[in-house]
């Protein structure tokens, strides 16, 4: 494993230099509207979805619950690992938010392993691309196994860096999308990464602190004197 990360950086460029040489700049242009689409889905999936569970159901401030998990999302934006930032999304939680310790235990670990809502989002996005660059027409029907299997795909991927990358075979295999896609975002994949990690990551503790508030495992004086702190 540690021979292969040690290669990959190389790999990496080289992909990259093959795009460039075989397509020109104008395919750096579509891999930056890759990457802008991929942080605009991410954040209205944070702006919209989790602030709506938080605002909605939790009945919390929204700016609250973001300035709480401020450190969790620093570390997984950097680290690209929802495992890595799982002890300090925890720290967070249960002190940021008020979230109990039996609640935070079981529904972060959880939530790091098989809650993954950027890399669904970022696998249906780079589906959509690979069929767009070598002119695969999908149908309703496609669209709709696009879905399902980017979910599940998203489920059973690791939380570590680039493990979205291993799991876009299955995605792109079930609609005929050719697997030299990803050889195109590859190069990119660690910045797409990064703001999905932070996503999966944000999602994580949103699900804690609406569960948490829907059993009454919530102190939200704590939550109300670390805001103030």
């Amino acid at each position: 494993t540690m021979i292969v990360m040690e290669l990959t950086p190389f790999g990496v460029f080289a992909l990259m230099a093959w795009v460039a040489g075989t397509l020109g700049t104008d395919a750096l242009i579509s891999l930056a509207q890759l990457v802008g689409l991929n942080y605009l889905g991410c954040l209205l999936i944070i702006g919209v979805i989790y602030s709506s569970m938080i605002k909605i159901i939790a009945k919390l401030p929204v700016v609250d619950f973001f300035r709480g998990i401020v450190d969790a999302i620093a570390v997984s934006y950097s680290t690209a690992s929802s495992n890595a930032t799982l002890p300090v999304t925890l720290r967070c939680v249960e002190r940021n938010l008020g979230v109990s310790n039996s609640v935070a235990s079981f529904v972060v670990s959880l939530g790091a392993t098989i809650n993954m809502n950027g890399t669904a989002m970022y696998l249906g996005l780079a589906t959509l691309f690979g069929a767009q660059i070598f002119g695969v027409d999908l149908t309703f029907a496609d669209y709709v196994l696009i879905s399902i299997t980017s979910t599940l795909g998203a489920i059973g991927a690791a939380g570590i860096p680039g493990a979205g990358l291993i799991m876009m075979a299955l995605v792109f295999g079930s609609v005929g999308v050719p697997l030299e896609t990803i050889a195109f975002v590859a190069g990119v994949d660690r910045i797409m990464d990064m703001m999905r990690t932070t996503t999966n990551v944000s999602g994580d503790a949103a699900v804690a602190v609406t569960v948490a508030s829907m059993t009454g495992e919530i102190d939200r004086a704590e939550m109300i004197s670390a805001d103030d702190v």
